[in-house]
């Protein structure tokens, strides 16, 4: 007898510790096959970087972790439907002596195993375990939501690093427009075909625009950090990427763009919207919860025990049992009363989280809609305007040179110019950071 409680003892802490999975809960795996390529030597695409941000995004490992927890739980609810054996034992030394009477050794090895399952609870653990894999289901939606929100952050993130990229170079063609403008005015200066003021008013600009130069390279510094952190890389990372090709295909969407039809997709796709489903669903199965701690229960119960007390005349006994327990509760206080109405209060709630949740999703796809048509129109307007400022700052430039124009036009000119390539260099990445925005609220990529 004793040396069987020590096996079993064994056996039930090597199991403790041992990741096993007998009900095939755990499905979700960690990604893999990570980019091992170093940063800086290669040149890296936005697929690389969402590759090392999935792999390395502290938030998102967060996620995937939480997800875990309610698959273990889920495993935890369906062994309701096993019973449950536990086993105690005991070794101890008793001596007791009375006067007049002979010496007794009470029993130095004890045990016990009993066994406990339940049979029938009106439906309660049923509805505990499909609860649970509610939540389990809502735990991986939120997860994708997360999935989705750090390929986005990265996503806009790395054209915001190309855009400023852009902004930085047009304004040193900028500067050494204005550079130029300035050496003329400077000349003619010197010549005295013009006044002072002409060559103060074309240095102060070029003064300016060599400003202008240090922000735009102090962007592209914020914007790299901001890249690396999201990868979990240092801030200093300097990433050599691929630059998009200015292509039509690039920045047209690949999907209807019929409004109504977009937003039927989001709200078909969304793993918000499911993960409030799935939270609709658990909330409903906690109203069966609740009824059922206020109905009878009936398990069997099972058990062995013994002990050896080491003499010869009698050595050991043992005693078995088992049987059928009913259980009946019959007042709570009413507590049960009111868990029953509180589940019911909360699944109302659940029903309004998913409609508030379709709601906001179908705002999010027309403001991004919109936005998108926007970025879209801007980008185009902006070559037209880039062409436009560079045929003017030609001509003023031009009419400077030869005498005929003032110095103030051909300021004004550089500086149309000037706006003019930073707005193109900056509306193409807004048409693609649009889009992607776009897809996102429909829930794809």
């Amino acid at each position: 007898m004793k040396y069987s409680l020590i096996i079993l003892s064994l056996l039930i802490v090597t199991s403790a510790h041992a990741e096993l999975d007998p009900f095939s809960v755990y499905s979700l795996h960690a990604p893999s096959g990570c980019l091992d390529a170093e940063i800086g030597t290669e040149k890296l695409t936005l697929a690389d970087l969402i590759e090392i941000g999935l792999c390395n995004n502290p938030s998102l490992n967060k996620g995937f972790m939480s997800v875990k927890s309610s698959e273990a739980e889920y495993g935890a609810a369906k062994s309701e439907y096993l019973p449950s054996l536990a086993a105690t034992g005991s070794i101890s030394a008793d001596y007791s002596k009375n006067e007049y009477e002979g010496s007794d050794q009470g029993s130095p090895y004890s045990g016990s195993i009993a066994l406990d399952w339940l049979l029938f609870d009106f439906g309660g653990r049923n509805a505990r375990t499909e609860q649970t894999k509610a939540y389990l289901d809502a735990a991986g939606f939120t997860y994708n939501v997360l999935l989705q929100d750090t390929i986005l952050s990265i996503t806009k993130a790395y054209y915001t690093l190309l855009s400023n990229k852009a902004v930085l170079e047009s304004a040193k063609i900028s500067e050494k427009s204005f550079l130029k403008s300035y050496e003329e005015s400077k000349k003619r200066y010197e010549l005295g075909l013009v006044p002072l003021n002409d060559k103060l008013l074309a240095q102060t600009s070029y003064e300016q625009s060599k400003l202008t130069v240090i922000e735009a390279d102090n962007a592209v510094q914020e914007a790299s950090g901001n890249l690396a952190i999201l990868l979990n890389l240092p801030p200093d990372t300097v990433f050599d990427l691929f630059l998009p090709k200015r292509t039509k295909d690039i920045i047209q969407l690949n999907i209807s763009r019929n409004i109504q039809e977009l937003i039927d997709m989001a709200v078909e796709e969304r793993s918000e919207i499911k993960s409030k489903y799935k939270e609709q669903e658990a909330a409903k199965y906690n109203i069966d919860i609740a009824k059922s701690t206020a109905l009878p229960s009936v398990s069997v119960g099972a058990s062995i025990s013994g002990n050896d007390n080491w003499r010869k005349n009698n050595p050991y006994q043992y005693g078995t049992s088992v049987g059928l327990q009913l259980s009946v509760p019959l007042f709570t206080g009413f507590k049960n009363t009111y868990n029953i109405t509180k589940a019911q209060y909360d699944y109302e709630q659940a029903n309004y989280s998913v409609t508030e949740t379709i709601d906001t999703v179908k705002n999010e796809v027309w403001n991004a809609w919109q936005n998108y048509k926007t970025a879209f129109a801007a980008y185009d307007i902006s070559k037209n305007v880039l062409e436009s400022a560079k045929e003017n700052q030609r001509v003023a430039f031009a009419s400077y040179e030869v005498g005929r124009g003032s110095i103030l036009n051909l300021l004004t000119a550089e500086s149309q110019l000037a706006s003019a390539r930073q707005e193109n260099a900056s509306a193409f990445y807004n048409v693609l950071i649009a889009k992607a925005n776009l897809y996102r609220t429909i829930g794809r990529f």
